[in-house]
Order: structure tokens, then sequence, then C-alpha cells
């Protein structure tokens, strides 16, 4: 490898480092702070100093945790301003604050042998790898916000989530993961109490006699874990589909959220198929029919794909108003 010299470094760091992201110049940072060298664990200390998201994640646990209990419960340590004081720290001789230091890193120590890992298993991604390439899926699906809260990830680090945790056997297939920023992730993991002992059992309820559970596979098109897609019997334009989860299941209400991300996965792939047999295909109506009173036939959900060309009828205004014809035109 050529030598790079001063000039080079500068000039690319000023002029040609193309950044999406802070860490470029906080990892060249780092080596030039180690001499030269830095290790994968040195560089992400410095990326995570950088990380004003991690700070204000710890700002709030200092507040409701060591701080409650330090100031409120014990009084050794009080508020003033935005400072936290220790009480009685004026009259500690130097040699004092050294052992007391050793002192905490002692029960430090013994605190981590006993527990190990697990105190920060609150902060950890879920078990297994997760690729890049899914993760920016994940992340551009959720237009880079949590998913719960909607917070952008400019102001929150986003972590990929298992929706159905592994431990409770949920998959890696791309509709069971979301974006939630750390903050939900934390207390998603701590408060959500679902039962998920039955969730395998669940996804493969069928009913007999029902038509959608008993599909022809030569009838599917497109599938992935949960849902498939299929023509209309009895379209209202050409190349009209179905996109159907596989549980059987009455209303679009009652789907779960992994069973939601697989029906739009297919919706878009689906919508891209038509588009790409049928350039004159230029928009598209979507439409689920829940309850008798909508005009629901089959009790088991599915959502209609109708592709629009221009002039398939005289005034499309109102779309799907017209379930109501009376109502279309406003």
């Amino acid at each position: 490898m050529a030598m790079i010299s001063y000039n080079e470094l500068l000039d690319f760091i000023s002029n040609k480092m193309r950044m999406s992201h802070i860490y470029q110049p906080v990892m060249l940072m780092a080596l030039l702070m180690n001499k030269g060298k830095a290790s994968t664990e040195q560089i992400a200390k410095e990326i995570l100093l950088h990380d004003d998201s991690q700070i204000d994640y710890y700002k709030k646990i200092t507040t409701s945790m060591p701080a409650r209990v330090l100031c409120g419960n014990h009084g050794i340590v009080e508020k003033s301003g935005g400072n936290y004081l220790l009480n009685g720290y004026d009259n500690l001789t130097k040699n004092e604050i050294d052992e007391l230091i050793t002192a905490c890193h002692s029960r430090l120590d013994q605190f981590l042998s006993q527990r190990g890992d697990a105190i920060f298993s609150h902060r950890t991604k879920s078990s297994g790898y997760i690729s890049g390439t899914v993760r920016y899926e994940i992340l551009k699906n959720a237009k880079f916000r949590c998913e719960l809260c909607g917070i952008s990830a400019d102001k929150k680090a986003l972590e990929v989530d298992h929706i159905v945790p592994r431990n409770k056997s949920g998959s890696d297939d791309i509709s069971n993961l979301q974006a939630l920023c750390y903050s939900c992730n934390a207390m998603k993991r701590d408060r959500d109490d679902t039962d998920f002992r039955n969730i395998n059992e669940l996804y493969s309820q069928r009913e007999s006699g029902c038509l959608f559970c008993g599909i022809p596979e030569d009838r599917v098109i497109t599938e992935n874990e949960l849902a498939y897609v299929i023509r209309d019997g009895f379209p209202v334009t050409e190349h009209h589909s179905l996109v159907i989860p596989k549980r059987h299941v009455s209303s679009y209400f009652d789907l779960t959220r992994p069973e939601v991300n697989a029906c739009n996965q297919l919706l878009e792939k689906t919508k891209a198929q038509i588009q790409k047999m049928d350039s004159k295909v230029s928009a598209f109506n979507i439409g689920i029919n829940v309850g008798e009173d909508s005009g629901q036939t089959i009790f088991h959900c599915h959502i209609h794909l109708i592709p629009r060309r221009k002039g398939d009828m005289k005034d499309p205004k109102g779309g799907v108003r017209g379930v109501i014809p009376d109502k279309q035109k406003y």
C-alpha cells in the first residue's frame, strides 16, 4: 500500500470525504489519537462518545435510578441546579478519595462476576445476526422512524427488533422485524407481557371449507411466510389481485403486526409486478371489506389490489368512496 502523506490525508478529510454519518472522521480521530492503531472496540467507544442519543438514554437512567436512590433514600448525593454534589466531599483527603474509588471498583467487579453480560441485556440486540441488507430494508420501510413512537433516526438510534422474540420461536423473516428506537425497544422488552407460547399454532390455523384456506397451489402467484397472492376470480380490472393471510382470520383488524407486514410486502411486490407486465397501469385501488354490512362475502381476510388505467371509467373521482354510489362524487 502506498504511503499517504499529511497533505493527502488533509485533502481527503477536508474535501473528498463523503459522509452519511459521523463514523469516518471519528474513526480517523481514534487512529490519530492512538498512534495510528486502534481496535474495533476503541473505535466503537469513540463513536459512542459522539452519539447524543446514547447520552440522552443514560441521562434518563441517571435521573430515574442512581440519583433517585443516592439522593432520596440515603442523602449521600444532593442536586444543585444541573449538577450532583457528593455530600462531604470537601472533607475527604486524597488518599480517602482513592480508597473510596477502589472500593467502588471492587463492588463493580464483584457484581460483574456474579451477573456478567446479563446486566446490559436490555440494551443488546436479539441474539443472532441480521444482515446489513435486511437492516436497511427494515429501516427504509419504516421511513427511518421508530414504528412505535415515530421519532426519526437522526434524533435517536434505531434498532431492528424481533416482534415475536427469537426465544419465543420468532423467525428472522422480514415480516417479523420492525424498526424501534432504543428507548421503545427497551420498554417493549421490559413491559410486553404477550403470551407467545402458542404463536406458531396461531399462524397455522386453517378452517375446513374456507375457500381461501384451501386455495390450490397453482393459483398462488407469490407468497411469503404468512401471506400469499392470487388473481381475483371475478376481476374488476385485468390483473385484479388478492393478498391473503395464510391464517384463517376474518378481519383485517385481527391481524398480528407480522401479518400486516407480510401483506404490505406482497402488496408492494405485486404492484411492481403488475406495472412491469402492463405499462398502461397508472394507478391502483386498495380495498378491504370487514364485516357483512361492508359487503364481505368470504370471511377470511383479503386485501384487493385493483389496477387502474387512464380512461377505464368515465369519471373515477372519489375512488373507493364508490362503495356507496351516491357518495362517490363530492
